[in-house]
């Protein structure tokens, strides 16, 4: 089995990348939203019609 980020063997340690440098570059990649599956937008004001909005703050 090849690293998915690099294509070295991998590494049971590290498995499935070859080392902790292409896990991290992975861990980055998902926490900048790199990998998103393609839709349509949402509006993030809006809320869900089953939960009821927020308190107000006075």
């Amino acid at each position: 089995m090849a690293c998915p980020i690099c294509t070295k063997p991998t590494d049971p340690r590290y498995r499935p990348f070859c080392s902790r440098r292409c896990a991290d570059v992975d861990l980055a990649r998902w926490l900048r939203a790199d990998y998103a599956l393609p839709g349509t937008p949402v509006d993030p004001l809006e809320g869900d019609e089953d939960t009821p909005p927020p308190p107000r703050l006075q």
